[in-house]
C-alpha cells in the first residue's frame, strides 16, 4: 500500500524552487535570478526551461529565455543581456543573469521547468525584482506671496527614484559652514510656512533621499516687493511726469506772456511817439527818417519800427 502511494506520488512529480523570491538590484548592475528544480525522472532529455517577465505597467507576459533539449532561444530585446544557465540538465540549476538592469526591468519574473514525463507538481516559481535608482535631481519651487505675514509653500519633487524618495527641507545658514537651521522630513516634499517673518527669509535646500543615494536642489526665499509698493511707485512716477509737464508749460506760458507784453509796450510807445511827432513840429526828422528807412527795408519793417520807436522813446524822455 505504501509502495503504491509512493509510486503514484513520486514518479511524475517535479519541484521548482528559488532561494530568493525578492531581488533588489541597483540600476545598471546585473540581476541573478536563481531557480532550481528536482525531478523524479533522472533523465533530462525532455527538459524545457522558460523565463517570462511581467511589467506592472503592461501586465502582459514577455519571454526572456527559452530552452528545449539543450537549444537556447533568447529574444532580440534581451540579446547580449541574458546569460543562460550552464548545463541545467546535470546541475538542476536553471538560473539566469540579466545585465544592465533598468527601471523598466522591474517586475515579476517566472521560472517554468518541465521534464517529461514529470508534468505534475510545482513546475514554476515567481521572483519579484526591484530596480533601485538614486533620486533624480529634484525640482524646487515657491508658491505664494513672499512677504512678511503671508503663507508660503515650498515644493520639491524628483521625477525618478526607486524606492520612492523621502524629502527633507533645511534652511541654510549664511556662514561658510552652511549649518542647517531647521529640518523637516516629508513624504510629499511640501513645506508650508505660515505667517512668514523676516527671520525665515534665506536659502532653502531640499534633500531627496532613498536607499541608493540622494539629490538636492536649493531655492532662495527673499521678500518680494508688494503690490502696494509697486502701485505707489507707478503713481509717484506719473505725478512726477505731470509735474514736469506743468513746469514746462508754466515756463513757456510765462515767456510767451513777456513777449506779448513787450510787443504791446512797443506798440503803445510807437503810437505815442508818432502822435508826438505830429503835434511837435520841432521834431519831424526822426519819424520822416524812420519811414524812409522802412520803405527801403520792407522785410524788417516791424523790427525796425520797434527798435526806432524804442530809441525815440528813450531820447524823448531824456
Amino acid at each position: 500500500m505504501d509502495s503504491t502511494r509512493c509510486f503514484l506520488g513520486c514518479v511524475e512529480l517535479i519541484s521548482v524552487s528559488t532561494p530568493h523570491k525578492h531581488v533588489n538590484v541597483t540600476i545598471g548592475e546585473s540581476a541573478l535570478l536563481q531557480c532550481m528544480f528536482r525531478s523524479t525522472d533522472q533523465t533530462t532529455t525532455g527538459l524545457t526551461i522558460q523565463w517570462d517577465f511581467v511589467s506592472p505597467s503592461s501586465m502582459t507576459p514577455q519571454q526572456v529565455y527559452y530552452s528545449q533539449a539543450g537549444k537556447d532561444v533568447i529574444p532580440s530585446s534581451y540579446e547580449g543581456r541574458v546569460q543562460p544557465p550552464s548545463s541545467p540538465g546535470t546541475t538542476k540549476n536553471t538560473s539566469i543573469s540579466i545585465r544592465n538592469m533598468q527601471p523598466s526591468d522591474a517586475g515579476v519574473y517566472t521560472c517554468q521547468v518541465h521534464n517529461f514525463p514529470d508534468v505534475d507538481g510545482q513546475s514554476e516559481v515567481n521572483i519579484i525584482v526591484n530596480v533601485l535608482e538614486k533620486p533624480s535631481s529634484p525640482y524646487c519651487s515657491v508658491h505664494g506671496d513672499v512677504e512678511s505675514g503671508h503663507r508660503v509653500t515650498l515644493t520639491c519633487h524628483s521625477e525618478r527614484g526607486s524606492p520612492n524618495p523621502k524629502y527633507t527641507w533645511i534652511r541654510l545658514d549664511q556662514t561658510k559652514t552652511r549649518r542647517p537651521l531647521l529640518g523637516r522630513a516629508t513624504e510629499t516634499g511640501i513645506l508650508e510656512i505660515r505667517n512668514i517673518s523676516q527671520f525665515e527669509f534665506g536659502e532653502y535646500q531640499c534633500n531627496a533621499t532613498n536607499a541608493v543615494g540622494f539629490s538636492i536642489c536649493t531655492i532662495e526665499l527673499s521678500p518680494e516687493v508688494g503690490d502696494g509698493v509697486i502701485a505707489g511707485a507707478v503713481i509717484g512716477a506719473l505725478l512726477g511726469c505731470v509735474l514736469i509737464v506743468l513746469v514746462v508749460w508754466f515756463i513757456a506760458h510765462t515767456l510767451k506772456k513777456h513777449k506779448y507784453n513787450r510787443v504791446k509796450f512797443l506798440d503803445v510807445i510807437a503810437f505815442q511817439t508818432i502822435k508826438a511827432q505830429i503835434t511837435l513840429p520841432w521834431q519831424p526828422q526822426p519819424a520822416t527818417s524812420m519811414l524812409r528807412e522802412m520803405s527801403h527795408n520792407p522785410k524788417s519793417n516791424v523790427t525796425l519800427l520797434n527798435d526806432r520807436l524804442y530809441r525815440m522813446f528813450l531820447t524823448f524822455n531824456q
